[in-house]
């Protein structure tokens, strides 16, 4: 995952995309001038305007929605404020934490590995059953063959 300013930045590229797209959809569908030296026979159609307003509202929410993305990103960045003794009391509450991940991690595996154990013994008992009853059925095969 990407740390907070590559987010950051990722988030104000896609901002700049968003506005650059808006220009691109006004210019499309701006009304011509009202210069007398320039045709004014472009007039927009009901269709184009509907598509005018709905482009207005896609690039309203995406241009908002991705301000709203670029302040959370902000305030999620560490302030001058926050000092040299707060970062490492941070790092040893991290470090504390971690830590403690490690030790239950360890046990978590020891206790799968007992686990494992007793089913490899539970597995190599009944295979060892399996044998004995195979030799067993050919035993009593061979004595009954003997018989007859």
């Amino acid at each position: 995952m990407a740390d907070r300013l590559t987010q950051l930045q990722d988030c104000i590229n896609k901002q700049a995309e968003h506005f650059c797209n808006s220009i691109g959809i006004l210019q499309q569908f701006a009304s011509p001038s009202k210069f007398p030296n320039f045709d004014r026979s472009g007039s927009q159609t009901p269709q184009q305007q509907q598509n005018q307003e709905d482009y207005v509202q896609l690039f309203t929410t995406l241009i908002a929605r991705c301000a709203k993305d670029i302040d959370t990103l902000i305030e999620s960045l560490p302030s001058e404020e926050s000092s040299t003794e707060l970062q490492l009391q941070s790092l040893r509450i991290l470090e504390q934490e971690n830590q403690e991940a490690a030790e239950r991690l360890e046990e978590v595996v020891k206790n799968g590995q007992e686990l494992l154990e007793k089913i490899q013994a539970a597995l190599s008992d009944i295979a060892q059953a399996q044998l004995d009853m195979q030799h067993l059925t050919k035993t009593i095969a061979q004595i009954e063959n003997k018989e007859l």
